[in-house]
């Protein structure tokens, strides 16, 4: 990756300026964690069982508790460690939710979480090929995020996405006991498959059309499917989308009272449970209003 500075004329190559640390990593990370992922910072070295855990955060959103560990060198295996947290998450279930509990002075009960939505995030400045091949698994909750520091204060962080054509961990022959198949049986992973199951062809074709119509507003939207809707996000979630069995769901993520529809024709749920984020909600069974509702979706940027 190259950064560049416009200097009007000409282009100059911001140097990138490599973290000495791993605690500056893990600083400049946890400092941001909200604006970067979206997830609620618990407790900084979380030490359970032996075991310290770097950072421990908490998915407001989907309900469930995040590992996240920062690594500068390249030798260790994303896969083993990985899973040996996932295992002590799902094993140490109480401690988890006490420490949440202390810390942010909540009451969350265990029936609160979703633990089959428990993930492990690592996050360095380089992955091997090797360790991205590792965890291209499409419902393996270990994500990875490189960081890079430059220059003039900049900071890149990079998502390191699944493949499209990832398998499951399930196709893996493994012995009967051993710690994948203990969280295989537990942590389940949505993606637009599941959604989409057993819903008609019109159905679909209906939800290509508004997803084909939200990624082309002018910003680097990602789909990002969660367990009862799939989210499209930006580093914030614009809207959420449902399938119904015969149209589909739609909510804008924007506080009552900000949202400019002349139409009129989203309904305010700010008063009433629903699942999406946002106070706007709106049922579609056809595209007559594409265009229009794209122009709300884009408020939400």
């Amino acid at each position: 990756m190259q950064i560049f500075k416009n200097n009007k004329s000409s282009f100059e190559l911001v140097k990138e300026k490599p973290f000495k640390l791993e605690k500056d990593i893990q600083t400049v990370f946890e400092k941001n964690l909200k604006l970067i992922t979206n997830l609620t910072f618990v407790k900084s070295e979380f030490t359970i069982k032996n075991n310290r855990i770097d950072t421990l955060a908490f998915d407001e959103e989907t309900k469930s508790f995040v590992i996240i560990e920062y690594k500068k060198d390249k030798n260790y295996s994303v896969i083993d460690q990985g899973v040996s947290y996932l295992n002590l998450m799902l094993d140490y279930k109480s401690d988890f939710i006490v420490e949440h509990n202390e810390t942010l002075k909540t009451q969350l009960k265990r029936a609160d979480v979703d633990w089959s939505q428990s993930r492990v995030i690592f996050v360095s400045p380089f992955f091997t090929d090797n360790q991205k091949q590792s965890t291209n698994f499409k419902d393996l909750s270990i994500e990875l995020m490189e960081i890079k520091q430059f220059e003039n204060d900049i900071i890149i962080v990079n998502p390191i996405n699944k493949s499209k054509s990832a398998p499951s961990i399930k196709q893996i022959q493994t012995n009967q006991d051993s710690e994948i198949n203990k969280i295989a049986k537990e942590l389940k992973t949505y993606d637009e498959e599941y959604h989409l199951s057993g819903k008609s062809d019109e159905l679909k074709e209906l939800y290509e059309a508004f997803k084909n119509g939200i990624l082309s507003l002018p910003a680097n939207i990602e789909v990002k499917p969660q367990k009862l809707y799939i989210t499209f996000r930006t580093g914030k979630n614009i809207c959420d989308i449902t399938l119904l069995q015969k149209g589909i769901k739609i909510w804008i993520n924007m506080p009552k009272g900000s949202l400019k529809d002349e139409k009129k024709i989203m309904r305010d749920v700010s008063k009433t449970g629903h699942w999406g984020n946002g106070d706007y909600e709106l049922t579609i069974y056809d595209t007559s209003n594409l265009e229009y509702i794209m122009s709300l979706i884009k408020q939400a940027l």
